[in-house]
């Protein structure tokens, strides 16, 4: 195996400064439910799952006479799927005369640089875990204002009432906080302005990150074409809509987000029933397409949505309003950069550690700067001149579709 070429200055000549660190902001990892009773503390290997609970499902009826219902228990599966490592060798010479000393620069580096990667892994619940959404994907999210009307639909849905929390576009926080600023409001004002951070309001905590996700939309969301719907299939899953481009490969891409139209002539505008109880709530019917879908050559395209659609009164999983029929309209998101909004502590990450690698030195350690348990091993080829050294870890992360909403940023 062959020595890497190495760029390294002399001792003396090393800047002990941050500058040789470029540390992202990590707040999806420091603040992930991870608790899975010691899942992370024991050995594990890809593909091993943890499963936790979510809470039934009923339906009621307007009478004393009882009408039984199955019980169904509600799990969710996180499975450990990710596999990272950094990896990087010196030669004797340059380990013992240039790099010895400075090990923990060069481990603290690698160990940024996984933190980084699982990051902006976690960061991708935003778009795959989540089908409401706050913001068109053009105006931008830049005010005090929008943020309490995000969190109002979010509640209005039904959202656990404590551990909220927001991630926002770390681009958008200063214009946030300005808008913050105008306000009459001396005391929040002052502490606003000494920080230059959101802070924590209506009963939300709010972080910021450097890595959130972006969604590169279908040809249907960036070039604002209406999809008129055609019929929707006995699961609730499954729409057929005209108004594409005729044979785009691109209309639609996995991970769209939809919305159906108000005002549309001849069709009653439909709307989300609350999460629990089943009533209507003032948030439009908003979906994903689980899959890329294509137009056929009359414009029409085939999308499989999540959630079910179902408005048959006295299901369990009713949640829409008034059937989804012919003629309904929707209108898909642009490309955008996107957020979080997260009740609950919904948003699960599980990082266990990993074996040890036989027979080299090995460490499985949790970092405590970056949240990440990790894995550190180091060996020599044996008549070679060559020392190489691997941090590696393994993860998966999964949150909870009805807690969560995407906080949409235009790119």
């Amino acid at each position: 195996m062959a020595t890497p070429t190495n760029i390294l200055q002399q001792v003396q000549t090393y800047q002990l400064s941050s500058l040789a660190l470029l540390q992202n902001l990590n707040c999806f990892i420091s603040t992930a439910n991870t608790q899975f009773k010691d899942f992370e503390k024991f050995e594990a290997n890809l593909g091993d799952t943890v499963t936790f609970d979510l809470p039934p499902r009923y339906a009621s009826n307007t009478s004393l006479v009882a009408t039984f219902q199955a019980s169904t228990q509600r799990v969710q599966s996180l499975t450990v799927d990710q596999p990272y490592n950094v990896s990087y060798a010196f030669s004797d010479q340059e380990f013992i005369f240039n790099v010895e000393a400075y090990m923990q620069r060069f481990g603290k580096s690698a160990v940024a640089q996984l933190a980084a990667t699982v990051e902006s892994n976690v960061a991708l619940n935003a778009l795959t875990h989540t089908y409401r959404f706050f913001g068109d994907g053009i105006t931008p999210i830049n005010s005090y204002g929008q943020l309490a009307k995000a969190l109002a639909f979010h509640r209005n849905y039904g959202s656990p009432k404590e551990d909220m929390k927001v991630y926002l576009s770390d681009i958008a926080v200063p214009d946030i906080v300005n808008s913050g600023l105008n306000q009459f409001a001396m005391n929040r004002n002052e502490e606003i302005a000494n920080s230059w951070m959101v802070g924590d309001f209506d009963n939300a905590a709010f972080y910021r990150s450097n890595l959130l996700p972006i969604q590169n939309a279908g040809t249907v969301g960036n070039s604002a074409q209406i999809l008129t719907v055609i019929s929707i299939d006995g699961t609730g899953t499954i729409l057929t809509m005209s108004g594409a481009t005729p044979s785009d490969a691109n209309a639609i891409k996995a991970n769209d987000k939809l919305q159906f139209q108000d005002g549309v002539a001849g069709q009653t505008n439909v709307r989300y029933l609350t999460f629990i109880g089943q009533q209507p709530s003032s948030n439009p019917v908003q979906v994903r397409a689980v899959a890329n879908a294509a137009a056929d050559g009359s414009g029409h395209v085939v999308v499989t949505i999540f959630p079910a659609l179902d408005s048959t009164a006295g299901d369990a999983t009713q949640n829409v309003s008034t059937p989804i029929v012919a003629g309904m309209q929707l209108k898909a998101l642009p490309s955008h950069r996107a957020g979080l909004i997260c009740g609950g502590d919904s948003l699960y990450l599980a990082m266990p550690r990993l074996p040890n690698e036989t027979p080299f030195p090995t460490a499985a350690e949790a970092d405590p700067e970056t949240g990440v348990s990790m894995r550190m091993y180091y060996g020599s080829i044996f008549g070679q001149n060559f020392r190489g050294f691997v941090n590696d870890c393994i993860w998966g992360s999964t949150a909870v579709d009805e807690y969560c909403m995407e906080l949409v940023f235009p790119l």
